[in-house]
Formats: C-alpha cells, sequence, structure tokens
C-alpha cells in the first residue's frame, strides 16, 4: 500500500511497505486498451440484478422479490435491469453493456472463501493454483501494456503472482507535513531501488489528488480509479473489490444501496476516463450466485448461478448473453438454485482475448490451465 500517511508509519517501523509502492513511471504503452475488473465479494443475486421477468416462474418462485421487477428497467423481452442501474441501463442502450446470465465458475459447494479463490485464481478447484489469472494475464501483454494496480490496501488474490503489480487505497488520515515527506525522501536518496520507489509512491498520491485520496465512496473510487488509469503513464490493468453483497437478510434494501454505489462508482470511471472509455472493457463478476427462493427473513442464501457484466466502448453490448435453464423447481441446481449454462472462465478468456488481442486458446490455458475453458467469441470487438 502506499498511501502516504500509512506509508511513513510502515516506513518508521521498517520500511516493510516499500515492496507493495506501484511502478507508475512506465514506458509508454503498446496499446491504449485498459482493463478494470470489480469482484463483487459475498455472492450478488444475478436474479435480482438482470431480473428474468419474462420466465412463467419468476413471479411464484421470487415472491417478495418480483414486486421490484415492475419497476425495473427493460433490457429485452426476457429480462430486466434493477432500477439502482440507471447509468449501466443507458450503456446498455448505447451497446456498451453485456450481461450474462446463469453464469459460474467451476466451484459448485457455496463457501465464500473457497469459491473466491477459485474465482481469482481461475483453477478447478480451490486452492489449486496460487497465483491469480489476472497476474498471469500480465504474461501475454506487451510490457508497455502490463501496468497493474489494485485499489486495495493489500493486492487481492486475482492480482498476485510473479509478475510485479502496485496497489493503493484512499484514507481519510490526516496528511503528513511537507517537510516531513521531504526529509525522509532525503533519507532514500542514496539507495536507487528506495529513492525510485519512493518517487513512484508520491507520483502516484499526486495522480490520484487530494480530494480523491481523502474519500471511499464509489463515485469518488470510480473517479480516482480513472485519474489513475488515464494518459501514456497510467495503469493499464486496474482491480476494485466491493463488498456487502451477502445478502441473507432485508435483501431488497441492502442490494438497492450495493447496486446504486456500482452504478455511481462505473458511471465516475466512465466519466473520468472521458474519450479512453472507448478502449477499455470493465469486468463485474461475482463468487457464485444465491438461492432462487427468498428465506423467512427477506433474504437469500449462497446459490450457485448468477450474472456478470461486461461493459465498455469495446463491448459488443446491447444483449444480454445466456442459455436460460429456467426457474421452475426441477429446472434448478439441486433443487434450490439458478443452474449454471454459462463457464465464468470461457466468458473471461473471450472477452479478455478479444479485448487485448491474444489468441483465444492460448488465453484460456494460461488463465485458466484445468478447467478446459473454450472462450466464447464475440462478446468484445477487437
Amino acid at each position: 500500500m502506499i498511501d502516504r500517511r500509512r506509508f511513513l508509519s510502515h516506513t518508521l517501523a521498517g520500511g516493510a511497505a516499500l515492496a507493495f509502492a506501484p511502478q507508475l513511471a512506465w514506458a509508454r504503452a503498446e496499446t491504449d486498451r485498459k482493463l478494470v475488473v470489480i469482484v463483487q465479494r459475498g455472492a450478488a443475486d444475478g436474479l435480482a440484478t438482470v431480473i428474468p421477468e419474462g420466465d412463467p416462474q419468476f413471479a411464484s418462485q421470487r415472491r417478495i422479490f418480483a414486486e421490484e421487477a415492475d419497476a425495473a428497467l427493460p433490457l429485452d423481452g426476457m429480462f430486466r435491469l434493477h432500477p439502482a442501474l440507471e447509468r449501466l441501463k443507458t450503456f446498455y442502450d448505447g451497446g456498451e453493456a453485456l450481461f450474462a446470465h446463469a453464469v459460474a465458475s467451476p466451484y459448485r459447494e457455496r463457501s465464500h472463501f473457497d469459491g473466491q479463490n477459485v474465482l481469482e485464481t481461475g483453477g478447478a478447484e480451490p486452492f489449486e493454483l496460487r497465483d491469480g489469472w489476472l497476474n498471469r494475464l500480465l504474461t501475454l501483454l506487451p510490457d508497455g501494456d502490463s501496468r497493474a494496480l489494485a485499489l486495495a490496501v493489500t493486492v487481492p488474490l486475482i492480482l498476485r503472482g510473479d509478475n510485479r503489480v502496485g496497489n493503493y487505497a484512499p484514507s481519510v488520515l490526516p496528511d503528513a507535513n511537507e517537510d516531513l515527506l521531504m526529509r525522509v525522501g532525503r533519507l532514500y536518496d542514496a539507495d536507487p531501488e528506495l529513492h525510485a520507489l519512493w518517487n513512484a509512491a508520491m507520483d502516484t498520491e499526486a495522480r490520484a489528488g487530494e480530494t480523491a485520496a481523502r474519500r471511499s465512496n464509489p463515485a469518488s473510487l470510480g473517479a480516482l480509479a480513472a485519474r489513475l488509469m488515464t494518459g501514456p503513464d497510467g495503469a493499464r490493468i486496474v482491480t476494485i473489490d466491493t463488498d456487502g453483497w451477502d445478502t441473507h437478510a432485508n435483501q431488497t434494501g441492502r442490494l438497492r444501496r450495493e447496486l446504486t454505489g456500482l452504478d455511481a462508482m462505473i458511471g465516475a470511471l466512465r466519466d473520468g476516463l472521458g474519450d479512453e472509455w472507448r478502449d477499455t472493457l470493465v469486468i463485474v463478476a461475482t463468487e457464485f450466485g444465491r438461492t432462487v427462493a427468498p428465506n423467512g427473513t427477506g433474504g437469500t442464501d449462497h446459490g450457485t448461478g448468477s450474472a456478470a457484466m461486461l461493459l465498455g466502448g469495446t463491448v459488443a453490448g446491447g444483449r444480454v448473453h445466456v442459455d436460460w435453464p429456467g426457474l421452475a423447481t426441477a429446472q434448478l441446481y439441486e433443487g434450490r438454485d439458478l443452474r449454471p449454462t454459462l463457464s465464468m472462465d470461457a466468458l473471461l478468456a473471450g472477452a479478455v482475448a478479444a479485448h487485448f488481442g491474444i489468441e483465444p486458446q492460448r488465453t484460456a490455458r494460461v488463465l485458466f490451465p484445468d478447467t478446459n475453458a473454450r472462450p466464447i467469441e464475440g462478446l468484445v470487438r477487437a
């Protein structure tokens, strides 16, 4: 983490934080393509996000959640979008959003910890792989395109591995005294490596902006991501973690709040990127879905199939990509969950390969080596 207030505390304790300082002073990138991966931790309810109102069993199976579908935003004859996602609906109407449904990773046991591990590593089983698929992606990109940054206190598993990455987290702590910062900088003048790391940390802080560095609301986080990505020396790949999706109780209000924040974050990212949005792909994914039927506390429990999102200027959007399995009880996975018919690995491999112009099968072998994923074509424009 390179937030300068906390950076100083680690430095005074022995300099341990220096290893995590992101290197943003890279050479000019070889392409203009950018990638943002947003993880919805906690298992987002895809059935309440991209609502299958056209399924004949929807109203009876979803019961208390069916009323919200009346206010949802129409996508096609089958699906509607949660009413909190107003900005994403404009992306959809403009052909810059694709929603994939009934999608899941290979994992089927409904543990957050294990499910997130599979989603982030790209393995077939929990803890089968030690690094993240997004870190492995860096080996397939030209050096100029491999600048990766996590907007998090620590680098998440999806971005960990042998390839060097950075992380940055906004803070609400008071600024360190500028004189103190200068003195610490002078301490590293005689050490070429530490001097470069310190300068990179200060450059990133300056790029982030003082106002954004003090805030953590979703819109400001999206704007911060845009600032860190714009220009020839900006990060090419960024990850953002979002929490609050584990809606076991009172789901209606809680999900509306989280989706409102997600909509604001992505909207601010798009506004901040400006013309660079046309070369950007945003992926939104969660570890698994939730039960079709509500529980007794107005929520849903851990499920299987969910929804994922592809957003941005390179997306071949304006559609819902799905092989719909149906919501009748006999059609559900283990009689309770949306049955997955779409591989998360195939979706990710196909989208990333087309976005960066990498051979699809090679992309799948590197990112998801043990799942035999067959990349889906036509999701993103080359």
